[in-house]
């Protein structure tokens, strides 16, 4: 029940990062275009869209799967937002470095609560261990994306180094929980 109510409000926090980029996004659209009456609402920027205008990691689209794979996939997402976070409280754009600060004290909670369940499955039973092993065989190909920034993120992160920290903290985790 404990892991139940641990994973909805990693959920719920997500889904308020979300709202967060989606009102300020709307803000800086309206504000460029200035068009009374024809605002950009965060709703019609989330809802309102065609296939071919979301712009997210596939990683965050897969199942969930069995614990392993969720436990492996927030923490794989995890390790990447947390430094993609502190990167844009670094930026000129105070409106997102406030998201960005916010959203960091809640991600800094899912990368740890992730990364100790890898570590308890990973080094744990044998079937746990496999289990982790199918999940980031499933799962590792997809987080090349995470370093192929969109036209728009280009100015506002360093992929370059961005990665370089993300292989190493998560390399470490997987050491630790015996997965290669």
């Amino acid at each position: 029940m404990e892991q139940d109510i641990a994973i909805t409000n990693i959920s719920l926090d997500l889904l308020g990062q979300s709202r967060n980029f989606y009102q300020y996004a709307a803000a800086l659209i309206n504000q460029s275009t200035n068009q009374p009456g024809k605002e950009v609402t965060e709703d019609s920027l989330a809802y309102l869209r065609t296939e071919r205008e979301y712009k997210n990691l596939l990683l965050v689209e897969l199942p969930n799967g069995d614990w392993a794979q969720t436990i492996l996939k927030l923490f794989l997402f995890g390790q990447f937002q947390y430094l993609l976070m502190e990167q844009l409280i670094k930026r000129g754009d105070l409106q997102l470095a406030a998201i960005a600060e916010k959203s960091l004290k809640e991600v800094s909670y899912h990368v740890r609560w992730s990364s100790e369940w890898v570590i308890r499955l990973g080094d744990g039973t044998e079937e746990s261990h496999q289990r982790m092993l199918n999940a980031l065989e499933d799962l590792w190909s997809y987080t090349g994306e995470f370093f192929m920034p969109a036209d728009y993120e280009l100015d506002l992160v360093d992929v370059g180094s961005l990665k370089e920290i993300w292989i190493k903290k998560v390399n470490a985790i997987l050491l630790e929980a015996t997965l290669q």
